[in-house]
């Protein structure tokens, strides 16, 4: 029998024909399907009401019916539910092939398409699934109702088939709702043996549709739990992370790392607000390189304006977005990105973006993601939080230590050093006195050695990898290799707070050039590195001393000063001064070289 295009759904065995429909057989979906109730559940029951005073030849299907509605609400898995779907519904009503257009949360397209009976070979040459922005599977999606065509290329809105894609004449097209809202389309087409689909083959499978609208729903549901339930168990990881005590950098690469995988995107990426007021990404999780480790937005990005004021954002194609950067963009397509908010403070912002032609992200997708920034960013103020009391414990620790060493230690080093220069001064022995100077002259150096470990435990706990001080105890570690013994050192003054980067680089060369002549012309068996940030320079002018002596064989008459005058003229374009004198060796032996500038 053939069906023309413009022909109404057929009707029901027990209820009323379908009368003309002026507006074709794609009519609205309020009117045009008549098991297109609320609630799936109602339409089964009504279907099966249908199906009584059935002719035999549709009664003898209804065992083929029932097993199939069976095998239909078998299983959670939703893509599993939909290829088990189409699966059924072909050996049903007997066709070739099956498919399933997912319609898409605005409406206006397929978010998926599921098929069966088309080979993966014969897919691959294929190419592109439908998107349903046009042809008859577009009318199927403004307009679901039940459709029948004798003839798929005879239809006015078809729009053909691409290449390579196998010959379909036949075609019976069926809206699927889940909770009385339309899920997508189930198409069936080309009826084994040349035949049409007749009105067996439309009741059957609008009894397959209703029961297929119910087992969308639960695995819907089901899939919707445990997508949740992976959403929170990858905030509790990412807060068990935060708070386990690892660095700042450690905890953003788990923030990422987990993002990406939650939400199936092709990178996580975590930015943080820089000082110019725009964003720098600090943290990168992605199975390839991507280079953005560094990489910063201006704050002229009105995407930036919108993070930074606590607003998220969600672009469809980011390569083709203009308000992208297109060196960052140009291989993605759908992104999220989602402040990292909490308490009115925006510590940065999560990115999670995914390959080009990969579908968007749904509503569920955007709130839980919402919602797992949220708690990234209470987990990171907790972690901080817990991070500033670890630190003011030691800030607190080393004050006591402190304090201890000033009020205690150094006044009974003072008391000492005052009862032996007494104890010197009565003493009319000259060994006496000579061997209780030196010793007066040691509580002198230790007193000085402990005050310079105060000035450093009232510093930071965590110094700077840069701070003078490590600098010039990594120059004396070097120089003691080929010297064959360590050098001695001193610090005088907070050195590390006190003194700018400036002079700081120069110091560092003045000390690396003095250790280098001392060690190629000295011959010296001792040497004594002084580092002094208390010093008042002529003008009365603060300032840092850099003292290097040394008991070796001295500056010969008539040697090359080269070295001498580079240290000179680093001195003087600072503003300072350097030269050169006795040493600490018997009866003034060997070099003292003095090098000196303004903070």
């Amino acid at each position: 029998m053939s069906v023309p295009s413009e022909s109404a759904d057929p009707p029901l065995p027990d209820g009323p024909p379908d009368t003309a429909n002026p507006a074709g057989p794609l009519a609205p979906a309020d009117t045009a399907d008549p098991l297109a109730p609320a609630a799936p559940v109602d339409a089964t029951a009504r279907a099966a009401r249908s199906l009584q005073g059935l002719s035999p030849e549709l009664t003898s299907r209804v065992p083929q019916l029932l097993e199939a509605m069976r095998s239909v609400g078998a299983g959670l898995e939703l893509h599993t539910t939909l290829d088990r779907i189409c699966e059924t519904a072909a050996e049903l009503a007997d066709a070739q092939y099956a498919a399933i257009g997912v319609v898409s949360e605005d409406g206006d397209g397929l978010s998926d398409f599921v098929y069966h009976g088309i080979d993966a070979r014969t897919a691959e040459r294929i190419g592109r699934l439908p998107d349903g922005h046009k042809g008859l599977l577009g009318a199927l999606i403004h307009q679901p109702r039940t459709l029948r065509l004798a003839d798929l290329s005879a239809d006015p809105r078809s729009c053909g088939f691409p290449a390579h894609h196998p010959p379909m004449r036949t075609f019976l097209g069926v809206p699927i709702r889940v909770q009385g809202k339309i899920f997508g389309n189930l198409y069936l087409t080309e009826k084994r043996g040349g035949a049409e689909f007749n009105d067996h083959d439309v009741h059957m499978v609008r009894v397959l549709a209703a029961e297929a609208g119910i087992a969308i729903g639960n695995a819907r549901l089901y899939e919707a739990a445990k997508q949740r339930e992976r959403w929170i168990d990858g905030s509790v990881a990412v807060t068990t992370a935060l708070l386990s005590g690892s660095d700042a950098e450690d905890a953003l690469a788990v923030v990422a790392e987990q993002a990406r995988h939650l939400a199936n995107s092709a990178a996580g990426i975590v930015l943080l607000p820089d000082e110019e007021g725009g964003m720098e990404v600090a943290a990168v999780s992605s199975d390839e390189p991507t280079g953005a480790l560094g990489m910063t937005v201006t704050a002229e990005s009105h995407i930036v304006a919108q993070l930074l004021r606590g607003q998220a954002v969600f672009i469809d194609d980011a390569a083709t977005d203009p308000r992208t950067a297109a060196h960052l963009a140009g291989r993605y397509g759908p992104v999220m990105l989602l402040p990292l908010q909490s308490d009115g403070r925006v510590l940065g912002t999560l990115v999670t973006p995914r390959a080009r032609g990969a579908r968007p992200f749904t509503e569920a997708e955007r709130t839980l993601a919402a919602q797992f920034a949220a708690q990234a960013a209470l987990a990171l103020m907790m972690a901080e939080a817990q991070r500033d009391r670890e630190r003011l414990a030691v800030y607190e620790d080393r004050d006591r230590i402190a304090r201890d060493l000033h009020d205690l230690v150094i006044q009974r080093l003072f008391a000492t050093g005052m009862m032996l220069e007494s104890a010197q001064r009565r003493s009319v022995v000259p060994e006496v006195q000579d061997g209780v100077g030196k010793a007066v002259d040691e509580l002198d150096v230790t007193i000085q050695e402990i005050r310079t470990a105060i000035f450093a435990l009232q510093q930071g706990p965590a110094e700077a990898p840069s701070g003078l001080r490590t600098r010039v105890l990594r120059e004396i570690n070097m120089a003691a290799v080929p010297l064959g013994f360590k050098p001695t050192h001193r610090f005088l003054g907070p050195v590390d707070t006190v003194v700018g980067e400036l002079t700081a680089k120069n110091l560092i060369a003045a000390l690396r050039e003095a250790l280098s002549n001392a060690f190629r012309h000295a011959h010296a068996a001792r040497i004594d590195v002084v580092v002094d940030a208390t010093v008042l320079l002529p003008g009365d002018r603060q300032g840092v001393r850099l003292t290097v002596a040394d008991d070796g064989v001295g500056i010969a008459e008539g040697g090359r000063r080269s070295g001498l005058k580079n240290l000179r003229r680093r001195a003087e374009s600072l503003g300072g001064d350097s030269w050169y004198g006795p040493g600490i060796g018997e009866d003034g032996g060997g070099t003292t070289v003095v090098w000196q500038a303004p903070y």
